[in-house]
């Protein structure tokens, strides 16, 4: 496990007071549910949302939550069954675990109840909680071209997550529809990782004609574009409007405090834990019950990262 992974994980438990118990967890009744979080996610910050909305809901709801890192590289088959052996009832599985269709199909045929957290698509097999990344990309870029901004930058997320394509096809209609061309230099591949942000800011501010606003498809992503700002002796936002996505803890954090969409990571976490407890109890009592799909609002939050073009 990274530090900074550790970090989050570490945090999130102080934070809730959380301290599994190993005897209570042996004397447990049947009644009483396991779930398993899988992850595989660069941000420590959105780990961290994630990691106290389901502690907070499995503690809500006297649940034992297990914490399982789930790497592509790693025997996902083997992993999944150990976790079988050991009586989960359910997966949770958020970005970009969500969108991983060879480990949903061995879910499906493992006969194991799930619930996504995020996916960019809903799933006709399992229950998602998710926001419309489409329009909340929509939304940014619309704010950004009502600033007056017109040379925009955008960074993509992880192409194989499908909620990067959502938020690239919003920036993309959002400038179509604001009669805005869009300039191929200006739309980089990021990793939704600090330094795949850095990376792609700097290449940004190398060209010629630099874009005097960047939108990020999160705010790890942002973070590095306000530092590539400062290296290339730019001040966020009078030279350069930067704006985020997620909002998680690092956007008002760093200075300046990003402008960005708050996807309400905690809140999602603790939905989908609650549906996959209704489904597997309904499951149990025989009951039939086709998947359900939520969306819960998101929000552009503004703070001190944007500005008009100077």
């Amino acid at each position: 496990m990274r530090d900074e992974t550790r970090i989050a994980v570490e945090a999130a438990i102080k934070q809730l007071n959380y301290a599994p118990n190993r005897a209570a967890r042996s004397l447990a009744g049947a009644s009483q549910l396991r779930f398993a979080l899988l992850y595989s996610n660069p941000s420590a910050a959105y780990l961290s949302e994630l990691l106290i909305g389901c502690m907070d809901a499995a503690s809500r709801l006297d649940a034992h939550l297990v914490v399982e890192r789930c790497d592509p590289e790693r025997d996902q088959a083997k992993m999944i069954a150990k976790l079988a052996e050991t009586m989960i009832d359910g997966f949770l599985l958020p970005p970009p675990l969500c969108d991983d269709t060879a480990l949903l199909a061995r879910l499906r045929r493992s006969g194991t109840h799930a619930m996504l957290i995020g996916p960019g698509q809903a799933q006709a097999q399992h229950g998602v909680v998710m926001i419309d990344d489409y329009q909340a990309a929509y939304d940014m870029t619309r704010h950004i071209l009502d600033l007056g901004h017109r040379r925009i930058g955008f960074i993509i997320g992880n192409p194989q997550q499908s909620a990067s394509a959502l938020r690239l096809a919003g920036f993309r209609d959002a400038m179509s529809e604001g009669d805005v061309a869009v300039d191929d230099a200006l739309v980089q591949q990021g990793q939704f990782t600090y330094r795949s942000g850095l990376d792609a800011a700097m290449r940004m501010l190398a060209l010629p004609e630099r874009p005097t606003a960047i939108f990020a498809s999160n705010d790890d992503m942002a973070a590095g574009c306000v530092a590539a700002a400062h290296r290339n002796d730019l001040e966020v936002p009078r030279d350069l409007t930067v704006c985020g996505f997620d909002d998680t803890a690092l956007a008002s954090t760093i200075w300046p405090e990003l402008t960005t969409i708050r996807q309400p990571i905690r809140q999602m976490a603790e939905a989908a834990l609650d549906l996959l407890v209704q489904d597997i109890r309904a499951a149990r009592n025989g009951d039939s019950r086709v998947a359900r799909h939520v969306t819960l609002d998101y929000e552009l939050v503004r703070r001190e990262s944007d500005a008009p073009p100077g």
